[in-house]
């Protein structure tokens, strides 16, 4: 038994039928990482599992962003006359940052080698993927900071929320065409925050200090970069992509309500989050902005895992997601002036509530899909059957 059975029988069942189908069209994934991940993978023990793999390179995030948060916890280390964050860091984040990139990639290779994969290996995979966009956005904040030559933590904030956007735009695609389109952003974006950890290593950060030309920052660049890349690419490529299988009459869902369900959850955090910081009594953004991005990231992670079960196991995505509920109380209370005086308590307090829903949530979904296709999670040995 699971800790707790959050897919329903109908949800199993449509996992029973369920086959991966996914186009990469990204030209630096096809003729330069494709190649690097089929060298890695040849290197791996066949008996290390494909979520071991996929759950090692997520940890890696998770360690890059705590290292960050013990040295640069308010985002200001990278201002003029602050204590930088060492150089080794820098160096630990850009090899953290490929190794869990390099990970990500060469998972689903060693399923395939290995025989063993399984709709539980891609849940598992693009859930952790859902959840990583908080922390290598908060991650290469620190590269910046919120000084003068940064960006403030307003910025980010909306900045993270593009990040989320793009990374369920793929999803809501996979929902309404039955086809998962790889975002071509990531792998862009990926190796390119590798490099500025590496360069920030060599250099210091004193070095995005200086204009690029004129009154054009490198901060200019970093915005620019994740606001085009949706605008540009992911938006319009999931737009064309969604209108391509309308037009060919193999859009799954008919009705416009039923195709934009997935994005009433997450259009709904986004509301009840920008509300709290717009209004906060103690300008909770500014005083907590790491714990506030982690908050909303952790949440936006437990609406997406579970549009990612619905369009897996072909069922309806319902329109409310459960832990938004006790958030708008939460927001209520906050902006109404109740808690003035402990906001930040009652961010804290909120956040951990959030963390262990969404940690139960993935634990109970692993092993209740463990149990139904009888295999370990993490091990690709078989259980014994009575």
């Amino acid at each position: 038994m699971a800790l707790y059975d959050y897919v329903t029988q109908e949800q199993l069942s449509g996992f029973d039928k369920y086959k991966y189908s996914a186009v990469d069209s990204n030209p630096l994934s096809i003729y330069v990482m494709h190649p690097f991940w089929n060298s890695v993978v040849k290197v791996l023990p066949t008996w290390i599992a494909p979520n071991l793999i996929t759950f090692t390179g997520f940890m890696f995030l998770v360690l890059t962003f705590t290292l960050l948060s013990f040295f640069d916890f308010n985002f200001d280390a990278s201002g003029q006359g602050n204590v930088h964050v060492p150089s080794w860091v820098w160096v630990a984040a850009g090899l953290f940052n490929f190794l869990a990139y390099t990970l990500d990639g060469v998972d689903g290779k060693q399923a395939r080698r290995t025989n063993s994969s399984t709709p539980l290996g891609e849940l598992f995979d693009h859930g952790l993927d859902s959840w990583a966009c908080v922390f290598f956005v908060a991650t290469v904040y620190s590269v910046f900071g919120r000084g003068e030559t940064g960006v403030s933590v307003v910025t980010l904030y909306y900045l993270l929320w593009v990040v989320l956007f793009s990374f369920i735009l793929s999803h809501w695609e996979k929902y309404n065409t039955g086809i998962l389109f790889l975002p071509w952003g990531y792998d862009i974006s990926q190796v390119t925050i590798s490099v500025v950890y590496f360069i920030t290593a060599l250099v210091g950060v004193e070095t995005w200090y200086k204009p690029v030309i004129w009154t054009v920052y490198y901060r200019d660049f970093f915005t620019v970069m994740i606001v085009g890349c949706l605008f540009v690419v992911t938006l319009p490529m999931s737009l064309y992509n969604v209108f391509k299988a309308y037009r060919n009459n193999t859009l799954k869902h008919s009705s416009m309500y039923e195709a934009l369900l997935p994005f009433f959850s997450p259009v709904l955090l986004f509301v009840l989050s920008t509300l709290w910081i717009s209004l906060s009594p103690s300008d909770i953004v500014h005083q907590q902005p790491r714990i506030f991005y982690l908050m909303v990231g952790t949440a936006f992670s437990n609406i997406t895992c579970k549009l990612i079960v619905c369009q897996m196991s072909n069922t309806r995505c319902k329109p409310l997601t459960l832990l938004l509920l006790p958030m708008t109380l939460v927001v209520l209370l906050v902006i109404s002036g109740t808690v003035h005086d402990g906001e930040t308590i009652v961010l804290y307090i909120w956040t951990a509530v959030v963390l262990l829903t969404h940690i139960h949530y993935g634990v109970s979904v692993v092993k209740q899909l463990s149990d139904h296709f009888n295999i370990y999670a993490f091990s690709l040995k078989k259980p014994n059957s009575d």
